[in-house]
């Protein structure tokens, strides 16, 4: 069989591709076949080459729950994640802009299917590159406490930065995605990107960890009783937090003057995580004059993500994003 110069330089490229993903931690495991035709993840990204700083004193063993009795839909739920790292979804004919994408779970899980893979496949066939998050849980002991998924949330834009090169992207349109708890690790990178939340561990962590826009979906926001997700609350601030400690983690209260463009989604019958949440966000972002895109829907509840919305006037959602990340230069 002839094989001219081409092949072998990808041949090698291919090879050089698969030895990173081989060296790195694996996606949450599987509790049952995926569907099938569906692609899974087979790069991953470990976010600290050393491991996570401030390990929990109790040792932690990742579980994946599935929750779903449909042979043909997974939903699946990660705790103990003791290894945060990024799951990769690399399109075709990358468009150069990469997403960061930060699955909901209420803080006591991360959400794989639903908020993360779903997602990401919807992205990389319009091509984005979409980079799935498995952030650390703040209620299970980790040194940075409040600020570990945050942590996670900074060294990963970071490290896209750094590995630009590598998946065809412009480092500067890395953006921010996050669903319900995971739309407060996004809206806190937005608000909090400049904060020191870890000890810098190697040349990434030069890089500016600012999304170039934001979109926290149905999110947690405030840690304000009168409107927090007492579940999230709860495991990010224990159970009784000072005033003091409640605002430094309100994204709504430390939006910084440089904030990035924001797209905010919600359903007003929400019995979740009230539409409180986004109006509080939507008025600190507009006091700053931060550009701002708003979105409510009358019906379509918590935890919609896409598959939910289906057949419903808020299905139209993803691309009123999209329409909106053009007109803020993300595409």
């Amino acid at each position: 069989m002839k094989t001219d110069r081409r092949s072998l330089i990808a041949a090698g490229l291919a090879l050089g591709a698969a030895a990173r993903a081989g060296a790195q931690t694996p996606p949450p495991a599987a509790a049952k076949a995926p569907p099938p035709g569906l692609p899974q993840p087979v790069e991953t990204i470990d976010l600290w080459p050393a491991g996570a700083p401030g390990l929990p004193k109790a040792p932690l063993t990742e579980t994946v729950e599935e929750r779903s009795t449909d042979a043909l839909v997974t939903d699946r739920a990660v705790l103990g994640i003791a290894r945060p790292r990024m799951a990769v979804f690399r399109p075709d004919r990358p468009n150069g802009a990469a997403l960061l994408l930060a699955p909901g779970g209420g803080y006591h899980h991360v959400v794989v299917d639903k908020e993360g893979y779903e997602m990401a496949r919807w992205l990389t066939a319009r091509g984005f590159t979409a980079f799935v998050l498995f952030y650390r849980l703040p209620g299970e002991g980790w040194a940075a406490g409040p600020d570990v998924a945050l942590a996670d949330a900074q060294r990963s834009i970071r490290l896209i930065r750094q590995r630009a090169r590598d998946f065809a992207l412009d480092p500067e349109r890395v953006g921010a995605m996050g669903f319900s708890a995971g739309g407060h690790v996004c809206a806190d990178l937005a608000a909090r990107f400049a904060a020191k939340t870890y000890t810098p561990v190697d040349a990434a962590d030069r890089l500016s960890a600012r999304p170039f826009c934001a979109a926290p979906i149905y999110p947690v926001v405030s840690m304000d009783p009168r409107y927090a997700h007492p579940g999230s609350r709860d495991l990010l601030l224990g159970p009784h937090p000072s005033g003091a400690l409640e605002a430094a983690h309100s994204p709504d209260r430390n939006v910084p003057d440089d904030a990035p463009p924001h797209f905010l989604l919600h359903a007003e019958d929400d019995d979740v995580v009230p539409v409180e949440n986004t109006l509080l966000l939507r008025a600190a972002l507009k006091a700053k004059k931060i550009p701002v895109e708003t979105h409510l829907f009358q019906n379509g509840g918590h935890g919609f993500g896409l598959r939910k919305a289906i057949g419903k006037p808020l299905a139209a959602w993803p691309e009123l994003w999209r329409a909106w990340a053009q007109t803020a230069g993300f595409l």
